[in-house]
């Protein structure tokens, strides 16, 4: 049985030799089909690794207190939009001291997203994270301090000149040698570092390592600005407790914002595993489309492939005459001509799988990440193309192995 199926696999070389040009064009279809498929589940999974990491080190046990902005709300007399007033210091500070649940609360505000730091003649791109915060800030978002110290309750009450910056500016500006103590310049105005984060990689634009932090009080003196709205992030000492922490925290600022009985909150409640689960969510769709147009390709492929197994058949009837009349049987020969189509199938599969990989790994360069090698998706690729050869090349091989000898060995 080994020999014979090392007969028919050279026999079936031989032939995509003989129509080099047509079948390149057949495996570059159900390349590009595979490709796709590939491509972009590996994107995906690219995608939800970088997601889990960005988000994980806020833990099971964080919410955070936002304002909802513009908010347009359609109902009947044609109501027209609603902006919510932002999110107060005084309110975020009254809400920091009344709320009695055992966590850590911290406010913080963005001073800018676009801020752009110096340092001697060196100076960043205008891509820094600058953020207003108080002691209680990298607690409870998940940083960790790996050199010098965090705020005091001085300088947070103070508004002192000092900051807090990420690995990246630290290593931009610095290299290996220490920062604490060192000024540099964020806009007009001077700072004092006093320690630098841990670093924790960058992902899905979150510049989680180029992060400069003040202190609360110097973002109110320094970048107040009129639509300035604070964010309260909370940290409960176990998971099982959010539900309870969400809830208390939702009846106490629904008081201090002043919202009426029986409408909904000025607020939104923002718990980081619902917001990783929303994300992960919204890859489902992306991966449905993606499925669709492969397999959309992978149906052009298929009728491709048909067309040129029933031409394959048509060209080598005197062929196939020659070998039933030595002896061939016509399962023999449908074996031939069905590993043929087989055979081309898996030679693109092979080309999809090694392209998509490529491409779908491209995203770490962009969202940041590590290298996905997508075993489910190759396996997945290899039956698909198995079943598309099988498909494309049973009613070829069928058609073969019923021509009859006389007239073929006739057939010129």
């Amino acid at each position: 049985m080994n020999k014979v199926l090392r007969e028919n696999l050279t026999i079936a070389w031989r032939s995509i030799q003989g129509q080099l040009l047509r079948t390149i064009l057949t495996i570059l279809i159900i390349a590009f089909g595979i490709m796709s498929l590939v491509g972009m589940l590996t994107a995906i999974d690219v995608l939800k690794q970088s997601i889990n990491e960005n988000f994980s080190f806020l833990g099971a046990n964080t919410f955070a207190i936002k304002n909802r902005g513009m908010k347009i709300q359609f109902g009947r007399g044609g109501q027209r939009p609603k902006k919510h007033q932002e999110i107060s210091y005084d309110q975020a500070l009254r809400f920091k001291e009344a709320y009695e649940f055992p966590a850590v609360i911290s406010i913080s505000a963005n001073a800018t997203s676009t801020g752009v730091l110096k340092y001697g003649s060196k100076k960043t791109h205008p891509n820094i994270p600058v953020v207003g915060a108080d002691e209680d800030y990298l607690i409870a978002g998940g940083f960790e301090i790996a050199d010098g110290r965090n705020f005091t309750t001085d300088e947070v009450h103070s508004g002192a000149p000092v900051v807090i910056i990420g690995s990246e500016i630290k290593s931009n500006f610095f290299g290996n040698n220490p920062a604490e103590g060192e000024s540099i310049w964020i806009g007009s105005k001077r700072y004092t570092i006093i320690g630098t984060l841990q670093e924790k990689g960058a992902g899905l634009g979150m510049g989680n390592d180029r992060i400069a932090i003040i202190s609360i009080n110097n973002l109110r003196t320094n970048y107040k600005k009129a639509n300035t709205s604070f964010s309260i992030t909370v940290k409960c000492e176990s998971a099982h407790m959010m539900d309870n922490a969400v809830g208390e925290a939702t009846g106490l600022f629904r008081i201090i914002r002043k919202d009426p009985l029986g409408k909904e909150e000025s607020f939104d409640i923002e718990k980081s595993d619902s917001l990783i689960n929303e994300l992960l969510g919204m890859t489902q769709y992306i991966s449905m489309g993606s499925i669709v147009i492969a397999l959309i390709t992978l149906l052009g492929a298929l009728i491709g492939l048909l067309n040129i197994m029933l031409v394959s058949v048509t060209e080598r009837t005197r062929e196939i005459g020659v070998r039933k009349a030595i002896g061939a049987t016509r399962s023999s020969i449908a074996y031939q001509f069905l590993i043929e189509a087989v055979l081309i199938c898996q030679l693109g599969g092979f080309l999809g799988v090694l392209l998509g990989i490529l491409i779908g790994n491209s995203m770490t360069a962009i969202i940041g990440g590590s290298f996905v090698v997508p075993w489910n998706w190759m396996i997945v690729s290899v039956i698909v193309c198995f079943v598309v050869g099988v498909a494309s090349g049973l009613y070829p091989a069928l058609k073969a192995s019923r021509l009859d000898p006389v007239e073929s060995l006739r057939y010129e």
